[in-house]
């Protein structure tokens, strides 16, 4: 039997720390996907041979988190990639741990090397440049743990054209987020980022980003919640075929 879940309230303890992150996940991976299961995780002997080979230890969180849903694609990589133990790697200067990777290679996500003994350390993104002198690890997300939550939210966002849309927003688009949407209690990234960042949202059944006032991503969990947003946000949604 499916448990209740609400996902606002089980959000602010998703935020408050890595229990209450996997505690999260677990939840809305039921309510919104399907359920984990045991096998959906890496295993110990996985990333004991990852920590050999790169010759560093993995953070707790990070560990966490792949023994918990490491191997289901359909929670951390729709659309951005989360690298299995076997593909963890150091980046070129020596600085980071990179885990993550943009879809098209555009950027990565990464644990400076200075911070991989902490329990749950902060998550840089550097972007692909054609400059390779001028790139840069910068702020993304202030612990791992939290980044995790953010990225099954995102990746919820991709999963089926019937049951997620994008807009191209404006300040009318925005005005009506907020008016006819919950703002759900995450905080703003990138880190630092308050007035260009994302944000999150949520109505009924339905969960909506906001990126930086440009762009809106919406993910019902049925095409009629899915329909009910884009009434109140009316646009040109791009998979709205009605």
């Amino acid at each position: 039997m499916t448990r209740e879940f609400d996902l606002a309230a089980s959000l602010v303890g998703g935020v408050g720390g890595r229990g209450g992150a996997w505690e999260f996940i677990r939840g809305f991976a039921e309510r919104w996907v399907s359920p984990l299961k045991s096998v959906d995780g890496w295993s110990e002997a996985d990333l004991a041979a990852a920590e050999e080979r790169l010759g560093v230890p993995l953070p707790a969180a990070l560990r966490e988190a792949y023994l918990l849903f490491g191997r289901r694609r359909d929670l951390n990589s729709n659309y951005d990639v989360l690298l299995g133990p076997a593909e963890l790697h150091v980046d070129d200067a020596g600085e980071a741990l990179v885990f993550r990777h943009e879809n098209q290679g555009a950027a990565s996500w990464g644990i400076l090397l200075d911070c991989l003994r902490e329990d749950d350390p902060a998550v840089f993104s550097r972007t692909d440049l054609v400059d390779k002198s001028a790139e840069r690890w910068e702020g993304w997300m202030e612990r791992l743990s939290l980044y995790f939550v953010e990225i099954v939210l995102s990746e919820s966002l991709h999963v089926d054209e019937e049951l997620c849309d994008f807009l191209d927003a404006d300040g009318p688009d925005v005005e009506s987020l907020e008016r006819n949407f919950v703002r759900l209690p995450f905080p703003v990234y990138p880190l630092g980022d308050e007035e260009n960042g994302s944000r999150w949202f949520l109505g009924q059944d339905v969960l909506l980003r906001d990126d930086a006032g440009a762009a809106i991503l919406a993910r019902g969990r049925t095409t009629e919640d899915l329909d009910r947003a884009r009434a109140l946000i009316p646009g040109d949604w791009i998979n709205d075929y009605r």
